[in-house]
């Protein structure tokens, strides 16, 4: 007999994976997880097809118990106002199940006019502008976060604060989140170990401003697939490339991992890559696409990053990010509806031999 689901699971997932032109599929992802008892839906932003307000909002009215979180939207393309009117928004509909995760941007974003990235104090900034507006404060302001004369919402979120999320992974950007934010989120491909390092971080740099530690969540993206065939394992590595092109991300990952950093430079040089400049990877190809540069990271980087095997083999790798410290695990790769054999997977595991204690709370 399969053990009933517990009542809240640490396991939230993306909804959309990969790219989409039919939005409409997240509506069928999001009933199945609440099928199997998810506790996040997570919208990753592309402008196009995924649009955070127009796709949160279809889910919010989809579902009755789920969170719904963006991981991420950038900082930079919305007038504060406007993203929180978005989140406030969001907020009230859900009656208290929507999380902003926000980012700190990349050279992408210079193509469409904005700042490429946004400085420590802006972010703090920002921030504070969002939870004085949620507030029902009027805001004047200037400085390095913008010029805003006066701003004020017409009304504020009838519920619980947003909570506000970062996505991290540089030393400064996690002791950022750990001091201002109610959480951060980390990426895919680290291991268990690098996301047990980057939680410490996190941790540290909350108490040192008196703020309780354990009140910060850690959302740690894994992607799950289970039993890939060959070509999984090539979208696998295609999404590892995108994610290790970057410099300096890709530098962090592996250093965190205790990789060597030679294959980033292997890479790099690839034929597909070599010509892109500043333009990352997935804008311009798939993760399929990225195959060919993705056979040239070594195998073991991506074992030891990833939840992918046997259903079972996947529940035991998710154990070992929840056994790190993360409160929570994003599941990338595989969309909800497809879940449901690792969410079995899972239960039965932590039937036989119970799972690591994890912090099921709800988010603030």
């Amino acid at each position: 007999m399969t053990p009933q689901p517990r009542a809240s699971l640490p396991l939230g997932s993306y909804v959309l994976p990969g790219g989409t032109t039919d939005p409409g599929h997240a509506i069928g992802q999001a009933h199945a997880a609440e099928r199997i008892n998810l506790t996040t839906l997570w919208i990753s932003e592309r402008l196009g097809c995924r649009d955070l307000g127009v796709v949160a909002g279809a889910l919010g009215q989809a579902t009755t118990s789920v969170n719904i979180g963006s991981a991420i939207t950038p900082f930079h393309i919305r007038h504060p106002t406007v993203l929180a009117s978005l989140a406030g928004t969001m907020q009230t509909l859900t009656k208290g199940r929507f999380l902003l995760g926000l980012g700190r941007g990349g050279p992408w974003l210079a193509g469409l006019g904005v700042t490429p990235s946004t400085p420590a104090q802006a972010v703090i900034d920002i921030a504070a502008i969002l939870r004085r507006l949620w507030a029902g404060d009027t805001v004047t302001y200037h400085g390095p976060a913008g010029h805003y004369p006066r701003l004020h919402l017409a009304g504020s979120p009838q519920t619980a604060p947003v909570p506000l999320l970062m996505a991290a992974l540089g030393p400064r950007s996690l002791a950022l989140a750990g001091q201002h934010f109610d959480g951060v989120i980390l990426p895919a491909f680290l291991t268990p170990q690098a996301v047990a390092q980057t939680i410490a971080t996190v941790r540290n740099a909350a108490s040192v401003t008196g703020r309780d530690p354990m009140t910060v969540r850690v959302y740690a993206t894994v992607i799950t697939i289970a039993d890939p065939t060959p070509r999984d394992r090539d979208v696998i590595a295609g999404r590892a490339v995108s994610y290790l092109q970057p410099p300096p991300h890709g530098e962090r990952i592996a250093r965190l991992n205790g990789w060597d950093t030679a294959p980033l430079a292997r890479i790099r040089a690839h034929p597909l890559l070599a010509g892109l400049g500043q333009t990352l990877a997935d804008e311009t190809y798939r993760p399929h696409e990225l195959a060919g540069p993705g056979r040239l990271l070594p195998d073991n980087w991506l074992t030891a990053s990833t939840a992918t095997g046997s259903p079972t083999a996947c529940a035991r790798q998710l154990a070992e990010y929840l056994d790190a410290g993360a409160d929570e695990l994003i599941l990338h790769g595989t969309p909800p509806d497809h879940l449901e054999p690792v969410i079995t997977a899972y239960h039965h595991t932590s039937a036989r031999s119970p799972l690591p204690a994890v912090h099921t709370r709800p988010p603030r």
